[in-house]
Protein backbone atom coordinates (compact mmCIF):
# COMPACT_ATOMS: atom_id res chain seq x y z
CA UNK A 1 0.00 0.00 0.00
CA UNK A 2 1.65 2.86 -0.89
CA UNK A 3 -0.30 5.52 -0.46
CA UNK A 4 0.96 8.99 -0.43
CA UNK A 5 -1.02 11.62 2.44
CA UNK A 6 -1.20 15.27 0.31
CA UNK A 7 -0.99 17.44 3.35
CA UNK A 8 -0.55 20.48 1.08
CA UNK A 9 -4.08 20.20 0.43
CA UNK A 10 -4.71 22.25 3.99
CA UNK A 11 -3.52 25.08 2.37
CA UNK A 12 -5.04 25.60 -0.89
CA UNK A 13 -8.13 27.86 -1.15
CA UNK A 14 -11.74 25.81 -0.75
CA UNK A 15 -13.42 27.87 -3.19
CA UNK A 16 -15.63 29.74 -0.65
CA UNK A 17 -14.23 33.38 -0.37
CA UNK A 18 -10.80 33.61 0.90
CA UNK A 19 -10.75 30.58 3.11
CA UNK A 20 -8.45 27.74 3.47
CA UNK A 21 -9.21 24.31 4.90
CA UNK A 22 -6.97 24.30 7.76
CA UNK A 23 -9.25 27.23 8.76
CA UNK A 24 -12.42 24.78 8.43
CA UNK A 25 -9.88 22.12 10.78
CA UNK A 26 -9.40 24.85 13.55
CA UNK A 27 -12.79 26.15 13.49
CA UNK A 28 -13.95 22.98 13.53
CA UNK A 29 -11.78 21.99 16.33
CA UNK A 30 -12.83 25.32 18.03
CA UNK A 31 -16.78 23.77 18.22
CA UNK A 32 -15.85 20.89 19.37
CA UNK A 33 -13.95 22.28 22.20
CA UNK A 34 -17.30 24.21 22.79
CA UNK A 35 -19.74 21.44 22.76
CA UNK A 36 -17.78 18.83 24.30
CA UNK A 37 -17.00 21.55 27.33
CA UNK A 38 -20.66 22.72 28.01
CA UNK A 39 -22.17 19.18 27.48
CA UNK A 40 -19.68 18.07 30.17
CA UNK A 41 -20.55 20.80 32.59
CA UNK A 42 -24.53 19.40 32.51
CA UNK A 43 -22.97 16.03 32.45
CA UNK A 44 -21.33 16.47 35.77
CA UNK A 45 -23.96 18.63 37.49
CA UNK A 46 -26.66 16.51 36.59
CA UNK A 47 -25.03 12.83 37.41
CA UNK A 48 -23.39 14.11 40.52
CA UNK A 49 -26.62 15.01 41.83
CA UNK A 50 -28.89 12.03 40.57
CA UNK A 51 -26.25 9.75 41.66
CA UNK A 52 -26.23 10.40 45.22
CA UNK A 53 -29.77 10.52 44.57
CA UNK A 54 -29.62 6.89 44.12
CA UNK A 55 -28.25 5.77 47.16
CA UNK A 56 -30.30 7.75 49.27
CA UNK A 57 -32.95 5.53 51.32
CA UNK A 58 -35.50 7.69 49.80
CA UNK A 59 -37.71 5.28 47.19
CA UNK A 60 -38.76 8.35 45.44
CA UNK A 61 -35.48 9.87 44.73
CA UNK A 62 -34.46 6.48 44.04
CA UNK A 63 -37.04 6.30 41.53
CA UNK A 64 -35.70 8.91 39.79
CA UNK A 65 -32.27 8.73 39.50
CA UNK A 66 -33.19 4.72 37.99
CA UNK A 67 -36.06 6.60 35.71
CA UNK A 68 -33.49 9.07 34.50
CA UNK A 69 -30.75 6.23 33.88
CA UNK A 70 -33.13 4.14 32.19
CA UNK A 71 -34.31 6.36 29.80
CA UNK A 72 -30.94 7.90 28.74
CA UNK A 73 -29.16 5.18 28.44
CA UNK A 74 -31.34 2.78 26.52
CA UNK A 75 -32.48 5.72 23.80
CA UNK A 76 -29.25 6.21 21.70
CA UNK A 77 -27.34 9.34 20.85
CA UNK A 78 -27.95 10.10 17.70
CA UNK A 79 -32.12 9.82 18.13
CA UNK A 80 -31.46 12.15 21.29
CA UNK A 81 -29.70 14.46 19.30
CA UNK A 82 -32.26 14.62 16.94
CA UNK A 83 -34.67 14.99 19.30
CA UNK A 84 -32.96 18.10 20.95
CA UNK A 85 -32.45 19.42 17.58
CA UNK A 86 -35.92 18.81 15.84
CA UNK A 87 -38.81 18.23 18.46
CA UNK A 88 -37.73 20.23 21.73
CA UNK A 89 -37.91 23.84 19.71
CA UNK A 90 -41.19 23.19 18.44
CA UNK A 91 -42.59 22.59 22.24
CA UNK A 92 -41.59 26.21 22.87
CA UNK A 93 -43.75 29.13 23.21
CA UNK A 94 -44.70 30.89 19.85
CA UNK A 95 -41.62 33.89 21.06
CA UNK A 96 -39.23 31.45 21.99
CA UNK A 97 -39.93 29.37 18.77
CA UNK A 98 -39.37 32.55 16.87
CA UNK A 99 -36.35 33.20 18.36
CA UNK A 100 -35.07 29.97 18.22
CA UNK A 101 -36.16 29.54 14.67
CA UNK A 102 -35.20 33.10 12.91
CA UNK A 103 -32.87 34.83 15.61
CA UNK A 104 -30.51 32.50 16.33
CA UNK A 105 -28.10 31.21 13.98
CA UNK A 106 -28.08 28.01 12.53
CA UNK A 107 -25.04 27.16 14.30
CA UNK A 108 -25.93 28.71 18.05
CA UNK A 109 -29.32 26.79 17.76
CA UNK A 110 -27.00 23.78 16.24
CA UNK A 111 -24.15 24.05 19.12
CA UNK A 112 -27.34 24.53 22.24
CA UNK A 113 -28.67 21.06 21.13
CA UNK A 114 -26.25 19.38 20.78
CA UNK A 115 -24.84 20.68 23.86
CA UNK A 116 -27.55 19.30 25.98
CA UNK A 117 -27.87 16.34 23.84
CA UNK A 118 -24.44 15.50 24.82
CA UNK A 119 -24.73 16.25 28.45
CA UNK A 120 -27.97 14.82 28.74
CA UNK A 121 -26.59 11.47 27.45
CA UNK A 122 -23.43 11.71 29.24
CA UNK A 123 -25.20 12.20 32.44
CA UNK A 124 -26.69 8.80 32.68
CA UNK A 125 -23.35 7.53 32.64
CA UNK A 126 -22.46 9.66 35.64
CA UNK A 127 -25.08 8.60 37.33
CA UNK A 128 -23.70 5.33 37.52
CA UNK A 129 -20.46 5.94 38.41
CA UNK A 130 -20.98 8.28 40.88
CA UNK A 131 -23.68 5.43 42.17
CA UNK A 132 -20.85 2.69 42.12
CA UNK A 133 -18.42 5.04 43.86
CA UNK A 134 -20.54 5.41 46.61
CA UNK A 135 -21.64 2.15 47.03
CA UNK A 136 -18.21 0.39 46.62
CA UNK A 137 -17.47 0.76 50.56
CA UNK A 138 -18.21 -2.79 52.24
CA UNK A 139 -20.92 -2.54 54.44
CA UNK A 140 -17.83 -3.18 57.46
CA UNK A 141 -17.51 0.04 56.55
CA UNK A 142 -20.17 1.50 56.19
CA UNK A 143 -21.02 0.29 59.69
CA UNK A 144 -17.85 1.51 60.85
CA UNK A 145 -18.49 5.06 59.98
CA UNK A 146 -21.93 4.58 61.43
CA UNK A 147 -20.61 3.32 64.59
CA UNK A 148 -19.21 6.75 65.94
CA UNK A 149 -22.62 8.51 65.50
CA UNK A 150 -21.71 9.54 61.94
CA UNK A 151 -24.91 10.69 59.95
CA UNK A 152 -25.57 9.65 56.25
CA UNK A 153 -24.34 12.29 54.30
CA UNK A 154 -20.90 12.32 56.70
CA UNK A 155 -20.19 8.38 56.10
Amino acid sequence: MNYHWNWGILLQPTGVGNEHYWNWLVTGFGWLLLIGGVGWLIAMLIGTVLGIMRTLPSKKAQAIGTAYVSLFRNVPLLIQLFFWFYVVPTWLTPELQKWWFQDLSPNTSAVISASIGLGLFTAARIVEQVRTGIESPSKGQSNAAYAPGFSLPQA
